[in-house]
């Protein structure tokens, strides 16, 4: 093999395994900083309790630390209430768990970044959901912003949910993970379409906010193609959006649907998925997978739709916009209240 090659392949691996030592010492120093906070918060508020102190410690404690250690970061009177928090939180739901669920209750909250753990103290209130949203941090890689959007766009009531034929077209447990792996309703408001739309226009802005895309869809989606060709005997056919996903091993079709699901949209998918898998399935790929995206669907059909069918195939609403909540709708000002405070009515 040429020299230069050889020495191209020796410099990738050791720059491979230099950005290995990065990740861990980054999570070293992470995790270490993390116990050392829920230590500090541990140490509060037992002399709180013991000598009873209230919040006015804290104030007085901020400031001393950063006289006397200026080069310390990160003790501000507001992350020490954090600290405080953390501690307070999670030890009160450790004692109603086992010594497993303990460690890994530890475990998962040292492993993730400080601002991660303020936003999920600050936004969710149930422990079991929080350490729900941290499995997902460290398996995707979510920064805070889309820990945000996702926490806003309610991801952990949509993962699973979507109308499907899964259980009887895959072999468990694959079944279950591609089930894992989509949701129902996906929330595409970042797109900046508006009524009236077509397919076609849906399908450009998607593109055109990719990476958006990829994370709504989430972990392991890597984009092939938009209208791929696909061609049967002497016939051209295409597809809206293709992909492949890396941790199933397998190719996803998309299919864009305007408006409400049609019964007929699943034998159009199954016939495109016998393709794939005739024309672009790897022998050591699983079985391509279906995903037909409408506005609307009504669930009965859909599973009608899906029972006999033999490829595997899930049925998904997407939002551009969600919804407001009914109790904050009627919090808001209507159109004509806010023409008549303008024009001082």
């Amino acid at each position: 093999m040429d020299e230069i090659v050889l020495y191209g392949n020796l410099l990738s691996d050791i720059k491979r395994r230099i950005r290995q030592a990065q990740a861990k010492a980054v999570l070293s120093v992470n995790s270490e900083m993390i116990w050392m906070y829920w230590d500090i918060g541990r140490i509060i508020l037992e002399r709180q309790q013991e000598e009873g102190w209230g919040a006015g410690v804290i104030p007085r404690l901020s400031r001393d630390i950063r006289n006397e250690l200026p080069e310390q970061k990160g003790f501000s009177e507001r992350n020490i209430k954090f600290m405080v928090q953390l501690y307070k939180e999670y030890e009160g739901s450790i004692g109603k768990q086992s010594v497993s669920q303990l460690e890994e209750t530890k475990h998962l909250v040292s492993q993730i970044p400080w601002g991660h753990n303020i936003m999920l103290m600050q936004r969710l209130d149930d422990t079991s959901l929080r350490l729900w949203y941290m499995r997902e941090i460290l398996k995707n890689g979510w920064s805070r912003e889309t820990l945000s959007s996702m926490i806003k766009n309610d991801l952990h009531h949509r993962q699973g949910q979507l109308v499907h034929n899964f259980d009887k077209t895959l072999p468990p447990p694959q079944s279950e993970m591609v089930r894992q792996s989509l949701k129902d309703p996906y929330i595409f408001d970042f797109l900046t379409i508006s009524e009236p739309f077509v397919e076609r226009e849906l399908e450009t802005e998607l593109i055109r906010h990719l990476e958006k895309f990829l994370i709504e869809l989430g972990a392991g989606f890597a984009f092939v193609g938009r209208q791929y060709k696909l061609t049967v005997t002497d016939q051209d056919f295409f597809i809206d959006l293709l992909f492949y996903h890396l941790k199933l091993r397998c190719f996803v079709v998309i299919d864009l649907k305007k408006g409400a699901f049609k019964p007929e949209y699943a034998g159009k998918m199954n016939f495109y998925c016998s393709a794939v898998d005739d024309l672009l399935k790897h022998p050591i790929d699983q079985s391509t997978i279906g995903m037909i995206l409408c506005e609307t669907k009504n669930k009965v059909f859909a599973e009608y739709a899906l029972r006999d069918i033999h490829k595997p195939i899930g049925v998904s609403e997407y939002e551009l916009t969600r919804a407001l909540p009914e109790n904050l709708k009627s919090s808001l000002p209507s159109i004509e209240e806010i023409e008549r405070e303008l024009s001082g009515q």
